[in-house]
């Protein structure tokens, strides 16, 4: 069976090593201004974050139309998809898993013929990578749409996202705070811990130190014990190389980093690492 692996630029792949492990990412559009680039092809990780602390206004993002994602499943189908695998950020995050879904049901009548399945992760970034790296591996071994859909909502319910901000100054300002809104107030200078809860965005703790911080999430993950793997995605080296370090006393694994995106960085602002741990399961 040929089936295909689609996500969005929130995972925070490399598009040169999603492209080599067959999955097909279909970008969100970053707005500074007047001004839109394609998350990851049109601006990188360097030049995002350049510009973000360059301008005044806080970029938007928006998500890929149902358009692109119909366009992705034709082209794949006619490539001779058996079946099509759709893995997308969290749905209380942005629209694109919606646009995904519309664009599953908008295919005309011959082309609906082959399955299409869309999953919202509930997560984002680091939190999917796993994911559907796994959905990939298993597609090129020739696994069923339903195998490789079950094993990735397993290995997505066996993963936490923890994620250190600099501030809540970006979070307040994109409207994304959701239930960490509790951690606002006087509470801008801290180095708060976020998480996602249902795909939701949760508070929680409010270190005062960066450092603190990072020692903190280190004793989290241990809690969690026993861990199967662990990932980083960071807006700068020094940052995600400084979160290694604290892990390392947690777990003697190896700990691949990626680099976070647009589409997240313009809610979460410069100085934002995240930290994905996948429970043995």
């Amino acid at each position: 069976m040929t089936v295909r692996i689609v996500t969005d630029s929130t995972v925070d792949i490399p598009m040169e090593q999603a492209a080599a492990a067959g999955i097909t990412v279909v970008p969100l559009a970053v707005f500074f201004g007047d001004e839109a680039y394609l998350d990851g092809i049109e601006l990188d990780n360097p030049g995002f974050y350049q510009k973000l602390q360059a301008n005044k206004v806080l970029p938007t993002t928006s998500q890929p139309s149902p358009a692109k994602f119909h366009e992705a499943y034709t082209r794949m189908i006619e490539e001779g998809a058996d079946g099509i695998l759709s893995i997308h950020l969290s749905s209380h995050l942005s629209g694109t898993y919606q646009s995904a879904h519309n664009a599953s049901q908008s295919l005309p009548e011959d082309l609906k013929k082959v399955p299409i399945e869309v999953i919202d992760s509930l997560t984002i970034s680091a939190g999917m990578s796993r994911a559907v790296f796994l959905a990939a591996r298993e597609a090129r071994e020739g696994l069923s749409l339903e195998e490789i859909k079950a094993h990735v909502l397993d290995e997505l319910a066996h993963t936490t996202i923890l994620a250190v901000l600099d501030t809540l100054e970006y979070v307040r300002r994109s409207g994304r705070i959701g239930g960490a809104s509790a951690m606002l107030g006087n509470m801008l200078s801290v180095k708060p811990i976020i998480s996602l809860k249902d795909g939701a965005v949760v508070p929680v703790e409010r270190p005062r130190t960066r450092s603190k911080a990072f020692a903190r999430i280190a004793q989290l993950i241990a809690d969690m014990a026993p861990i199967e793997a662990i990932s980083i995605a960071e807006s700068n080296e020094e940052i995600g190389q400084q979160l290694s370090e604290a892990l390392k006393e947690t777990y003697t694994g190896e700990i691949p980093r990626y680099k976070l995106g647009a589409a997240l960085g313009t809610h979460t602002g410069p100085g934002t690492v995240a930290v994905a741990v996948v429970k043995a399961h």
